[in-house]
């Protein structure tokens, strides 16, 4: 698997983020285009495709995506890669602790997100109470599937893990039994952990067995019995 361009951005001095908003997952920096202001952060769009910041880059903004679906993954030294979260819309993500950003974000698809400058953090908290909750609903969400992801990879079944991934989306996609993912089946794979044989034959074996139905892209899936599914998801 290719790697990931490293960025020629410098890093500059950053503040110092409380204690009590360390559990952020993921990242992200300044994209191509400013759109607007909006709520103290500048609007900002991403191509699919296109690299919001590297590992190893200064964290100087975090962000909450508006639309579209971003991907927080981290590259190993041998080309693999590990798929940590899927930012989707109404997500904040990109609070660093240390002066740089610990995971490489990319766009699945053409994505559109606020980015909020970290030196005004307290300011932002200040002037939008309203805010500064939805910063903690945010992380304490992020910390909690972090979580689950953790016993995921460590415990559960190839069909348990793709069962808990759809029953999952189809709670954050919010549209009912039908599900259009913005990812494709490598995403997935390097999400849960598994080779993309391995999801492609899962995906099947649940067709057969009456739990989805796949549409002829594949990636619309039709949860047809989620009482079962959310069994396997346990």
């Amino acid at each position: 698997m290719p790697a990931y361009a490293a960025s020629t951005r410098t890093a500059a001095p950053q503040a110092r983020i409380p204690a009590g908003y360390l559990a952020m997952q993921g990242s992200a920096a300044l994209g191509r285009s400013a759109l607007a202001d909006d709520r103290g952060g500048t609007r900002r769009t991403f191509a699919k495709g296109e690299e919001l910041f590297a590992e190893g880059e200064a964290a100087d903004f975090f962000y909450q995506v508006v639309s579209g679906t971003v991907r927080v993954c981290k590259l190993l030294s041998d080309g693999r890669r590990q798929i940590d979260a899927f930012q989707l819309a109404g997500d904040i993500f990109g609070l660093e602790n240390g002066a740089e950003h610990r995971f490489t974000a990319e766009a699945v698809e053409e994505t559109v997100v606020l980015a909020f400058r970290r030196g005004r953090f307290a300011n932002l908290l200040h002037d939008n109470p309203a805010f500064g909750d939805q910063l903690m609903t945010s992380m304490i969400t992020s910390l909690e599937r972090a979580q689950d992801h953790m016993v995921l990879l460590g415990r559960k079944t190839a069909q348990e893990k793709i069962a808990t991934f759809l029953m999952d989306m189809a709670g954050r996609l919010a549209k009912g039994d039908r599900l259009d993912l913005p990812m494709q089946r490598t995403d997935i794979a390097d999400h849960l952990g598994l080779t993309i044989e391995t999801v492609s034959r899962t995906l099947t074996q649940m067709v057969r067995d009456g739990l989805i139905k796949l549409g002829a892209a594949g990636r619309t899936i039709t949860l047809t019995d989620k009482l079962a599914l959310q069994q396997l998801n346990g």
